[in-house]
């Protein structure tokens, strides 16, 4: 059996380092933003080329927390991509902003700028592209967008670790950009973990206060605050493992030009396309099949182990039922969400294994 991502082995790798992290956090007994955390966040700024970076729990609260601090409310207009996963909608239900479905581009999955600027109204305050599946949306075309409108921009990067859009990575294009290390990412703690990246230190002081319960000072409470920080064990591991993130993504780069070489003349099979200038840090491999499911069960059958990222479009998800948006509203994101199939890829996953999901998955469609 080949897995989707073998997680184990990926952090056993790391054993010796981890034991290491877990020791001098012990021997500090500072537990909670202490010195693992304040070093993180600087190591993390420094390798996104931003001045800044707040840790917090998990990726959903870098988003959230982001468009608290910018005060975005009620009757405010946050736009979002259709193509998702349902956090990014979650972190601006939770502000009580409205949500502003966009469509992206069925060759990048990524939220289409044309139609983003159709979507623009006196009343957005914010977008949020996502670098889904790692790799970067148009920013710069978005950023274009955004100083002519006047609406701040909030990189979704949870998937985009060492991403790049002319050498520019991912974390270092917007206002402001929230990551998240849940385990799976590239680059994954041994929990949920989070962060917020930024060149604007007042943006970055009243997240650090927003996540400490609206306090900086202990005891002293200027704002209605949260719970949502990035705890000392989780920073010492990412520590640990950030340095090897590079050498990673490089691996996974190997990993899709094998992929895109022996699969690039399947019948019926959409392959991921890098667009002009991107550097894609390659979280998922992801190809399309209009018999997805079917495909998906043969693979099983020969013992190569894939996922669906996502097999429900955000505004179909009965959370957003209130929302009225029926199937068909968003077509586009709906052939996605029916098509898509995640193939293994990751740091541990070997050329050879890499061959037979290849030519497993080339007679596997040969047979529908």
């Amino acid at each position: 059996m080949i897995p989707f991502l073998d997680l184990k082995n990926i952090n056993l790798r790391h054993r010796e380092v981890f034991h290491a992290a877990l020791d001098q956090v012990l021997d500090s007994g500072w537990l909670i933003l202490g010195e693992q955390t304040r070093l993180f966040e600087n190591e993390f700024a420094q390798y996104c080329g931003a001045k800044e970076c707040v840790g917090v729990a998990n990726g959903l609260e870098a988003l959230h927390l982001v468009l608290r601090a910018w005060d975005i409310g009620p009757g405010d207009e946050v736009v979002v991509p259709t193509n998702t996963y349902i956090a990014t909608w979650l972190a601006v239900t939770q502000t009580g902003a409205n949500i502003v479905p966009v469509e992206p581009d069925l060759a990048t999955y990524n939220l289409d700028p044309k139609r983003l600027a159709k979507a623009i109204t006196p009343r957005t305050k914010a977008v949020i592209p996502v670098h889904l599946y790692g790799q970067t949306a148009q920013m710069d075309a978005i950023m274009e967008l955004a100083q002519h409108h006047g609406f701040k921009v909030l990189e979704d990067a949870a998937q985009a670790h060492g991403a790049t859009l002319l050498d520019r990575k991912a974390g270092h294009w917007g206002h402001a950009a929230a990551f998240s290390f849940y385990p799976g990412k590239n680059l994954g703690a041994l929990g949920d973990a989070g962060a917020v990246t930024t060149d604007d230190p007042e943006l970055a002081q009243r997240l650090r206060a927003l996540r400490n319960y609206g306090s900086v000072l202990k005891y002293q409470n200027q704002e209605i605050g949260f719970n949502s920080r990035l705890d000392e064990l989780q920073s010492a591991f990412l520590r640990a493992k950030l340095p090897q993130l590079d050498s990673d993504n490089q691996h996974r780069q190997r990993i899709a030009d094998l992929y895109l070489e022996r699969l690039k003349h399947v019948p019926g099979l959409a392959l991921p396309l890098i667009a002009l200038g991107h550097r894609h840090a390659w979280h998922l491999f992801v190809v399309r099949h209009a018999q997805r499911d079917l495909l998906q069960k043969k693979l099983q059958e020969r013992g190569i182990g894939t996922l669906i990222h996502y097999p429900i479009a955000p505004h179909l998800q009965q959370a957003y039922q209130h929302l009225r948006m029926r199937e068909g509203s968003y077509p586009i994101s709906e052939k996605i969400h029916s098509e898509i199939l995640s193939l293994p890829i990751g740091p541990t996953l070997n050329l050879n294994d890499a061959e037979s999901v290849a030519d497993t998955l080339v007679h596997a469609c040969a047979e529908l």
